[in-house]
């Protein structure tokens, strides 16, 4: 499995010369000011650069693929971490859901999952249910329609979820509704500051990953991060002490939210914030060759020459894959850079 050489090649020549997913009601990491530290990696030069889309080993060193789970429409879906390889679109319930967004006319319908396709996103993430949902999932069977739609495309659906950790019983319940949905995946997107004692924060954090993993064995399932540059450089007390290698084990893929445009200072540039970030979560977890699927933006607030060089980063540091945050705010000039993240 390799990205698309041809647009990978272009993209990186081009990068050469020239707080969920955030959850944006619930947490944001603040614009901080960045503290002076060394990187270990240095920003692209005038030259060419040697690296090349990650080896066919270093996408296949994965755990076996789980068991095929029984699909809540009857389907039998295999759970691996295929879906993570490749280029994503990312869809929150603020996108979709009639329930959140904020006006009718910011609800996206099937011609989202159409015009991805078209754009060649190989597997749709999507916010399946919130903590105050009225129901486990969301407005389920719009939600179904587009799942239904992006598997009629071919694309792969990865659902996630953002749990509270104010009551592990609720926030894994709907976890596990989440995971019955007729979905390849789940991500859990870990952010959420709502218990404000860190250490019991922590604690409940690595309790509600090992129940999910003991009630999911064997299947991927996807940790999406707070960003280590976030943490312990542009501001050490958002979440002080992340309990990195107590939640290594529970995990399959990681998906750090790498999003260059919160950031100000050296940290505001796409490449060294892209690499960088992968770099400390292989470090933090202990897997130096962990899978990880790098996560850009904020859509909206970036360029086309911040997209080449979080590709650039992400060859560099060995992406099984790329997406920006999120799909509404991926301007159409976009498509092309990102879509070089695409496997084949």
């Amino acid at each position: 499995m390799k990205w698309r050489a041809v647009g990978l090649v272009a993209v990186v020549l081009a990068a050469a010369c020239s707080e969920g997913p955030r959850d944006v009601e619930l947490s944001r990491a603040p614009d901080a000011t960045t503290t002076t530290s060394t990187t270990t990696t240095v920003p692209p030069s005038s030259a060419v650069p040697t690296t090349a889309a990650p080896a066919e080993s270093a996408t296949t060193t994965t755990s076996s693929p789980g068991p095929v789970v029984a699909a809540a429409s009857g389907a039998a879906v295999p759970w691996t971490v295929e879906p993570y390889h490749g280029f994503g679109a990312w869809l929150d319930t603020y996108d979709w859901s009639p329930t959140f967004a904020r006006s009718p006319d910011h609800v996206v319908g099937p011609e989202a999952i159409d015009h991805m396709a078209a754009e060649g996103v190989q597997t749709l993430y999507i916010q399946a249910s919130r903590w105050n949902s009225p129901t486990d999932i969301l407005d389920p069977e719009r939600l179904q329609l587009l799942i239904d739609r992006a598997h009629g495309h071919g694309m792969s659906v990865v659902a996630w979820y953002l749990p509270t950790l104010e009551d592990l019983t609720v926030d894994l319940r709907r976890i596990l509704a989440v995971a019955a949905l007729d979905v390849d995946g789940i991500g859990i997107d870990i952010e959420a500051r709502n218990v404000g004692d860190v250490g019991e924060r922590n604690r409940r954090l690595v309790e509600l990953s090992a129940r999910l993993r003991a009630s999911l064995p064997d299947r991927s399932i996807s940790a999406i991060v707070l960003e280590p540059v976030l943490l312990e450089d542009v501001n050490p007390n958002y979440w002080p002490a992340f309990p990195w290698a107590e939640i290594a084990p529970y995990y399959d893929v990681w998906m750090p939210m790498s999003y260059w445009t919160n950031r100000k200072g050296e940290w505001r540039a796409a490449y060294p914030y892209t690499a960088e970030n992968m770099a400390r979560v292989r470090a933090r977890i202990g897997q130096p060759d962990a899978l990880v699927h790098t996560i850009g933006g904020i859509g909206d607030k970036t360029t086309v020459e911040d997209l080449s060089q979080m590709l650039t980063g992400a060859v560099e540091q060995r992406a099984i894959g790329g997406s920006i945050y999120d799909y509404r705010t991926t301007k159409p000039e976009f498509w092309a850079t990102l879509r070089s993240f695409r496997r084949t």
